[in-house]
């Protein structure tokens, strides 16, 4: 359910807004997303993994808090975000 080494290497490389960056907060909701989205297929598969599913839902409320402080910082890159990665 873990993303692989080269899949955040891909996500960090097209996020990223200067090399080496890895803390922004594109970056880190990139990640986020790519992780949500692989568990929320597992948990279509399997229902009843309580356990995975509180850590799905922490991760959406983590991701909103950064969107939610991107938004505050900068209108333009929260918009660009959400865009590319196609969130409501």
């Amino acid at each position: 359910m873990a993303l692989s080494k080269d899949e955040k290497l891909d996500i960090i490389k097209k996020f990223a807004i200067e090399k080496g960056d890895t803390g922004s907060p594109e970056v880190q909701v990139a990640l986020l997303s790519a992780s949500i989205d692989k568990l929320a297929k597992h948990l279509k598969d399997h229902s009843k993994d309580v356990h995975s599913r509180r850590g799905l839902l922490s991760m959406v409320a983590k991701r909103r808090r950064l969107l939610n402080y991107l938004l505050k910082k900068d209108e333009a890159r929260y918009k660009e975000l959400t865009r590319k990665l196609s969130l409501k």
